[in-house]
């Protein structure tokens, strides 16, 4: 940039030495003056003198001038007035009035209209009206203060290069960088190289942009990196309105929050200061780290939680105004547990479509009630495990934070449309999702599905409750259908309520309560072999697990069960609202980021090619 900027003011000045007239340094007035003849030329000493030149008066407490080069040097309070527009003052001068240039030296100020230029040496060329400092300056005006190693100010255009630790103040900023060009009319800054942008609490790292020091505005189109705190924000292309508070980014977005273990990527974002808001689509998807381990080749490394939609909202938000946000949040229809239309069971080797539900009927054998066991299991001990009736259900899923205030802010995250999330342990999909860091709780609408446990979990809303980033406690509401495969694909134990919480120790499921009509159906094994099936009907069932495996179940208030030894099965069992859906089960990261977002390619429009009509020779 130095090297192009330098041979252009070569080709400028050089342009108009050629084309300008050289004219005569005038004399109009003096003090006193001395005319000596030095080496056989005439050499004029003058006190007080006052010279014109072409538009610019030159005065100074003392002069020589040198008649034939048409040369001068001033001293003490040197003033330079050019067309009453540019003032320039220092204490020693030499003007060459041939080539039209003004080498100034000591304390060195050069004034136009509102910019002021101060250095220790300058160069100013008369007619071009260009002035140049090599050796340290500074240029102020009512909105920033530029200091520069280098430096060339434009007064006809208003511009100002500077080059080599380049620092530029405003009221918002401090802008460092290593090439940069302003304009003292329009208030624009231009960087050219590598330039960081401090404000208050943030700080901009670019290479190429433009950034304007009164309306705030700004465009950055290279090597981007906005940084906040705890968050930061690249982008091929940052564009920014201050006034408006209104930003986008656009193409390889990545927001990084390290407080929050959060990375949200896309390819077009828009940020709302304000209201501390981004809004990503294309190939939008979130990336939440959390305390649970994979093992991979005998190394444990930390799993992370990936979301994918086809928008994805971050925002932060008064702890206060969570409940009011999660009240917004749609609900399901009460039909919408067959919103996939899975009616009957998908055909599989063995299982026959439109299988029958379950008719609860009168309990043959002997069951106790509240203590449902399964005897082929050998788990007794494991009955006499004291749980109070409502132990799973005792506080809310949401649990109080003590130090939630107004002023205190917290992290809520939407998701709109085609929602998927991948973890080692959990899989899930949904139309749409909300999550609040205030209480680590994700929360589906709208036809949602989860995977975990080797589970299916389907219902009108679902919630799963992280606590230290680990799984912590889930809660289905409504139509809720949990299906577990058995080794043989065509088994299902599966349980159904109005209500299913399950709670997680160390990230695996231990308890789950089913409420509210529940009903289950559990394949037994003994030996690793099926011996009967297990069918209940009670107002609560309380399941055990152990290692994903049921180890006992109760039922709570009146209910009712039957065994069925297995060799009596002729068919499947499906309880009403049966849903079973692998398919859609997310079995990768990639199946949540999609397919790299590609534009559409405009083609360029074609004519159609209109036929000549075929030239029939005529007969002579």
């Amino acid at each position: 940039m130095h090297k192009c900027l330098t041979i252009l003011l070569v080709i400028f000045s050089g342009l108009t030495a050629f084309g300008q007239e050289r004219t005569k340094i005038i004399l109009q007035g003096s003090e006193s003056l001395v005319m000596q003849k030095v080496k056989g030329a005439e050499v004029v000493y003058i006190r007080k003198p006052v010279f014109r030149h072409d538009n610019a008066i030159l005065t100074a407490d003392s002069a020589v001038l040198y008649v034939v080069p048409n040369y001068f040097e001033a001293f003490g309070n040197v003033h330079i007035n050019q067309a009453d527009t540019v003032n320039i003052y220092s204490q020693l001068l030499t003007y060459d009035g041939n080539a039209k240039i003004a080498h100034l030296s000591k304390n060195v100020r050069l004034y136009h209209r509102d910019a002021t230029l101060t250095t220790n040496v300058l160069d100013y060329k008369m007619a071009p009206r260009v002035g140049q400092y090599w050796n340290g300056g500074r240029i102020v005006t009512k909105d920033v203060t530029v200091d520069s190693k280098n430096g060339y100010y434009f007064a006809t255009t208003r511009d100002a290069y500077f080059r080599y630790n380049v620092i530029a103040k405003t009221p918002q900023s401090i802008i460092r960088s290593d090439t940069l060009r302003y304009n003292t009319r329009t208030s624009w800054t231009f960087f050219y190289g590598p330039t960081n942008i401090k404000g208050k609490d943030d700080n901009l790292y670019t290479e190429n942009g433009i950034y304007n020091s009164i309306s705030g505005d700004a465009v950055f189109g290279l090597n981007n990196l906005y940084t906040n705190g705890s968050r930061s924000l690249k982008g091929d292309s940052l564009y920014y309105y201050g006034k408006a508070g209104y930003g986008r980014a656009v193409k390889n977005i990545v927001f990084i929050d390290t407080a929050d273990k959060l990375t949200l990527r896309g390819q077009l974002g828009e940020y709302y200061k304000q209201e501390e808001k981004i809004i990503v689509t294309r190939n939008a998807y979130i990336g939440m780290r959390t305390d649970d381990t994979l093992t991979i080749n005998t190394v444990k490394m930390p799993d992370t939680l990936w979301m994918g939609a086809d928008t994805l909202m971050s925002q932060m938000v008064l702890r206060s105004s969570v409940k009011p946000i999660m009240a917004l949040m749609p609900t399901q229809k009460p039909d919408s547990i067959q919103a996939f239309g899975l009616k009957k069971l998908p055909p599989a080797p063995a299982v026959k479509p439109g299988a029958k539900p379950l008719v609860p009927t009168p309990v043959k054998s002997a069951i106790v009630p509240n203590s449902s066991k399964t005897p082929a299991r050998k788990v007794d001990s494991l009955s006499q495990v004291s749980l109070k009736p409502d132990s799973l259900t005792k506080g809310p899923l949401l649990a109080k934070d003590s130090v939630s205030k107004d002023t205190v802010k917290t992290r809520v995250i939407h998701a709109y449309r085609n929602v998927k999330v991948f973890k080692g342990n959990v899989q899930a999909r949904a139309d749409s999702l909300f999550y609040a860091e205030s209480d680590s709780t994700l929360r589906w609408y709208r036809n949602p599905i989860l995977w975990a446990e080797g589970s299916q979990q389907t219902g009108d809303t679902i919630y799963l409750q992280l606590k230290n980033r680990t799984l912590h406690r889930s809660e289905i509401f409504g139509n809720a259908f949990i299906v577990n495969v058995e080794r043989d694909s065509t088994k299902f134990n599966q349980l159904k309520g109005t209500r299913i919480t399950g709670n997680f120790k160390d990230g695996k499921l231990s308890a789950m309560l089913v409420q509210g009509n529940a009903e289950s159906y559990v394949y037994n094994e003994d030996k690793g072999k099926y011996t009967d099936t297990h069918q209940s009907l009670a107002g609560r069932i309380r399941f055990l697990f152990e290692d994903g495996k049921i180890t006992n179940i109760q039922q709570i208030n009146q209910g009712e069960g039957v065994y069925t030894p297995i060799e009596e099965i002729k068919e499947n069992v499906t309880l009403t609202g049966f849903i079973w859906k692998p398919e859609l089960r997310p079995v990768s990261k990639s199946d949540v980021i999609g397919k790299p977002f590609k534009p559409p390619i405009k083609r360029p429009a074609t004519k159609p090619v209109v036929k000549k009509p075929a030239v029939v020779a005529k007969k002579p």
